[in-house]
């Protein structure tokens, strides 16, 4: 392991102190980068899941497309994470060997997949959030993570038009497709909130002008969705009595692990194969 320090965004950060530990910049920043990646990384094991379950055969390629969009976002957060950290960890192996508690995704993308409506909902929240965080990271002071989301942003705008357009066709369709479009908003309303929430690697992050904290983003983000409803003729769901948290602490829903054991199976059952 290298005792070296490194540099995010030109911000000079403590390398590993004796003992293995990081010093608190790299800590915070390579946590700001592994929340990022492990979104898109986790949401885009959900989409795969949809591969001859969609509709129709179209929709079983554009929610492919979206899945490896988010795949690529992943690799690249998690590469730089990876190279923030200084400990050797390349993408495949913050992917594939990390445990559970090890990721810092948001409750929102590991949920189980649902029927169609409820992944439009899910879609709608969460890619209205990505426009909103890339449009903000093409600014970062640190280039290579403007770099990826310069990239992304066109990426994620083309995941919040399609999922617009299904709330749209369902919400305002036929008396059946409505009420499993409202049913859908109301199942994913839980898990919304925690997009919002600041934690501490985004609050290290924003303050060292590299990242952008989350609340910040909840407005524009609930004004979208909230517009794209009432064109739908579908109702915001109540306030909910009980929402999702921690998800950036590592501390995750029963369907994680479930999850997890399939993506992660290959690799750690071939730990070092290469083909």
């Amino acid at each position: 392991m290298s005792t070296k320090g490194s540099e995010f965004a030109g911000v000079r950060i403590a390398g590993p102190r004796p003992g293995g530990d990081l010093g608190d910049g790299a800590s915070q920043a390579t946590a700001y980068l592994l929340s990022l990646g492990d979104d898109a990384l986790v949401y885009a094991q959900r989409l795969a899941e949809w591969l001859t379950h969609a509709p129709q055969i179209e929709e079983d390629m554009a929610l492919g497309n979206i899945g490896l969009d988010l795949l690529g976002q992943a690799r690249s957060l998690l590469t730089r994470a990876g190279e923030v950290e200084g400990a050797g960890r390349d993408e495949d192996a913050l992917a594939m060997l990390r445990d559970e508690r090890e990721f810092r995704n948001v409750h929102l993308v590991e949920q189980e997949r649902g029927d169609f409506a409820h992944e439009m909902a899910r879609m709608l929240w969460f890619s209205s959030y990505q426009v909103e965080l890339y449009s903000r990271l093409v600014g970062s002071a640190d280039e290579t993570l403007a770099g990826i989301a310069q990239k992304a942003v066109k990426e994620v705008e083309y995941h919040r038009d399609h999922a617009t357009q299904w709330v749209l066709r369902l919400g305002d369709g036929t008396e059946v497709s409505h009420e499993r479009m409202q049913a859908g908003l109301v199942a994913v309303h839980p898990y919304v909130r925690e997009l919002g929430e600041d934690y501490p690697a985004a609050r290290w992050a924003a303050a060292e002008g590299v990242g952008v904290l989350p609340s910040t983003l909840a407005g524009p983000v609930n004004d979208y969705v909230s517009g794209v409803l009432d064109r739908a003729t579908l109702a915001m769901p109540d306030a909910p009595r009980w929402h999702a948290r921690g998800g950036r602490d590592g501390i995750h829903s029963r369907p994680m692990g479930y999850l997890l054991a399939e993506m992660q199976h290959i690799a750690r059952s071939h730990p070092g194969a290469t083909w």
